[in-house]
């Protein structure tokens, strides 16, 4: 079992570097997140630039830097230095408990014969409200909000700010997403690519300078007049565990009562009490939440 463990973590990191490379150096290859990630991001600041909803803030706004560093880290940079492998051994693990136990590796319920887009969207929907549940606990869960107050340290917000999030987050988010997912169904999502490039766009978009809600689809997409709300430094006291949680989609957020948009939000205060002695840099940030007193 260790050798077998072993050779995984082995495989994971040379294949995640064979990968991470290959991006690099074919930038127009197929289904390359990479230049997907790049094209994204350069279209929603211009965007900011050309439209920009708070008028007065910089393009280069607070904290633009930390954030980019922050994008790149969690989508490339963690992967590389633990994730991929850590993620690959617990999948064989849990893939062998389940067998152990007589049931199904690959979910319960095999919907791999259905159409691609049926899948995607069932996929999508099911991912979207776990993660809207996880979002929940992170600010509910005194330990989880410590790690989850990075998020909340932005105090000018733009489209940058979504990855600016505690490593942590992404193993309570798609460890979720695998154990619920992963036991239940059994997914075929080859063609899944353009809805994770339009989930970092909905991201993206949600933590931009610009003023969207989207019409009578502000009722299903998470947008910035809404999200704004979410990064609130003053909510009355019947929210003092946060507002409007949706990651893609809203709908949770009118279906279960915590959304809330009581005006424009454009020139509201953001972050949290005593936010001023929060650690700015990137390492202390990553440290702050496993020391012993909170800041």
């Amino acid at each position: 079992m260790k050798e077998e463990v072993l050779n995984i973590i082995v495989k994971s990191y040379v294949n995640y570097s064979n990968h991470l490379w290959h991006t690099v150096i074919n930038p127009f290859g197929e289904n390359n997140y990479f230049t997907f990630l790049i094209l994204v991001s350069l279209f929603v600041w211009g965007l900011e630039i050309i439209f920009p909803w708070r008028k007065n803030q910089s393009i280069i706004r607070s904290g633009f830097w930390l954030d980019l560093f922050y994008m790149f880290f969690n989508f490339y940079i963690f992967n590389l230095i633990i994730f991929i492998a850590l993620s690959n051994t617990t999948a064989h693990l849990f893939s062998s408990f389940m067998l152990l136990l007589g049931l199904p590796k690959n979910g319960i319920l095999d919907v791999s014969f259905w159409y691609p887009f049926f899948q995607i969207i069932i996929y999508f929907i099911i991912s979207d409200f776990i993660q809207w549940l996880i979002h929940n606990l992170l600010h509910r869960v005194k330990w989880l909000w410590r790690f989850h107050k990075i998020h909340h340290s932005v105090t000018e917000m733009g489209f940058l700010a979504h990855f600016r999030f505690h490593f942590m987050e992404n193993i309570f988010y798609k460890s979720s997403l695998y154990i619920v997912i992963g036991y239940l169904f059994n997914f075929n999502l080859e063609h899944a690519f353009f809805l994770h490039v339009f989930t970092i766009l909905i991201g993206h978009l949600n933590h931009s300078n610009i003023s969207l809600d989207y019409g009578l689809l502000k009722y299903v997409l998470n947008n910035p007049k809404m999200h704004i709300w979410h990064h609130a430094k003053d909510l009355p006291n019947r929210y003092s565990s946060g507002v409007n949680f949706g990651i893609s989609l809203s709908i949770w957020d009118y279906i279960f009562k915590t959304s809330y948009i009581p005006r424009d939000g454009r020139d509201i205060s953001l972050g949290f009490n005593n936010i001023e002695k929060f650690p700015s840099r990137f390492v202390s940030q990553q440290l702050n939440p496993f020391k012993l007193k909170d800041k």
